[in-house]
């Protein structure tokens, strides 16, 4: 869960030695920026930094050129542009940044770009919340289980994002919960018309309330989805229905998507 930020003597000073053969990525990346909000409160909650091409090419052109021998450094440059355009923009709320675990070596060193990053542009570290794909082919997940815990002893918030969508979700929530679980949007779309999925988010509701975990839906693309996941006690929302990506911009929710 969340805790109270690192004093300043905690900032990590040391890299690990991938830290310290550092290169340059080789190609740029830009951000698009989507709500997340709060319908209970009917505004924006946090927004998540999707990676974008320089030209507003979309995410799979950029990470199809991702290998094992750039995928750190690209995963430190996300960080890094992430909350530069976020500071740039201005943006109000929480930020929510992908991160690859498989790219993290030592948690406590690899993090330092990050501190540095939000140090430079005046970006509260308690306002980033750092969140992992279930889908990720995670190859240690006490590796993962590590990483998440020391985010958390740093002052971040974690998520772990497309929860349902891959085979390990409740035995990594088992060993480790964190802020916010992000219900895959698969189990999302129509679910006004399917029962099994309906049980499955009110089982998914079930559990993260006995563990204080908030769950947020994402995908939603229709006013019925939106509906019935409020009814089942979601407030934490994302989706089409209320903002697309903004290509380094600052999403705007339409008045109608409250109603």
């Amino acid at each position: 869960m969340t805790s109270t930020p690192a004093a300043q003597s905690d900032t990590p000073s040391v890299k690990c030695q991938k830290c310290k053969d550092e290169q340059e990525l080789g190609f740029d990346i830009v951000f698009a920026y989507q709500p997340i909000v709060d319908l209970r409160a009917r505004s924006i909650y946090a927004h998540e930094a999707l990676v974008r091409g320089p030209n507003g090419e979309s995410a799979y052109s950029v990470l199809s050129q991702v290998t094992d021998t750039n995928r750190y450094q690209f995963d430190q440059a996300c960080r890094v542009q992430a909350i530069k355009g976020a500071a740039e923009l201005g943006l109000k709320g929480l930020l929510s940044i992908n991160f690859l675990p498989n790219a993290v070596y030592q948690p406590a060193a690899c993090i330092r770009s990050t501190f540095e990053a939000a140090q430079r542009y005046h970006f509260p570290i308690e306002r980033i919340i750092f969140e992992v794909t279930e889908g990720e082919r995670v190859q240690d997940r006490p590796h993962l289980v590590n990483i998440f815990q020391e985010y958390s002893r740093f002052g971040f918030r974690t998520a772990i994002d497309d929860f349902g969508a891959g085979y390990a979700g409740l035995n990594l929530l088992s060993e480790y919960q964190p802020d916010i679980i992000k219900i895959d949007m698969e189990l999302v779309r129509d679910i006004d018309t399917s029962k099994p999925k309906q049980a499955i988010i009110n089982g998914i509701m079930a559990i993260c309330t006995a563990l204080d975990v908030q769950v947020l839906a994402e995908g939603i693309e229709t006013k019925a989805e939106r509906d019935v996941l409020r009814d089942a006690g979601i407030n934490l929302m994302q989706g089409y229905w209320f903002c697309k990506p903004a290509f380094r911009a600052e999403g705007v929710i339409d008045p109608s998507a409250w109603d």
